[in-house]
């Protein structure tokens, strides 16, 4: 593959990173604050929000070290190799992590809409557990196919 391909991806990948953080930094807070206005009265609310998100957050950027260290894999010419399939396991786990997050999230996000019209905040959380599992899935068929890939090679290489 050529190398201005895995550049091009290489950034994409660090352009993905950077609204997420800027999410973390600016808009999670608030998001916090505005959950535990609304429910005064517990006084977890805040906490809670403020731990689901971030802690999907940590998944989030494991992922995209490995989708990085994928790439630069590709750029080495061991795209078949057990690090490869090593980084989409991680993947895939780092996947199927956050969507349990928001998942175990969403009876607060629950709350939070119930408060507020229109109710986009459950929206937005089916969205981000769809989307993980459908990664989550994406990479684990890859795994399959590199690891069936990385079979065949071995035993072409043990019969020449």
């Amino acid at each position: 593959m050529k190398r201005g391909t895995t550049l091009f991806l290489k950034i994409a990948v660090i352009l993905i990173g950077i609204p997420i953080l800027a999410l973390c930094i600016f808009l999670v807070p608030k998001f916090g604050n505005f959950a535990g206005g609304l429910y005064p009265d517990f006084a977890y609310m805040k906490p809670l929000v403020l731990t689901d998100m971030y802690a999907a957050a940590i998944p989030f950027y494991i992922a995209l070290y490995q989708a990085f260290k994928l790439l630069s894999y590709i750029d080495k010419n061991q795209a078949f190799s057990e690090l490869s399939v090593t980084a989409l396991k991680n993947i895939k786990y780092c996947a199927i992590t956050i969507s349990a997050l928001y998942l175990l999230g969403m009876p607060l996000y629950y709350l939070i809409a119930r408060r507020v019209d229109p109710p986009i905040i459950t929206v937005t959380g089916w969205v981000i557990i769809f989307a993980s599992i459908v990664i989550a899935v994406f990479a684990a068929v890859l795994q399959k196919l590199l690891q069936e890939a990385i079979h065949i090679k071995s035993e072409n290489d043990l019969t020449i």
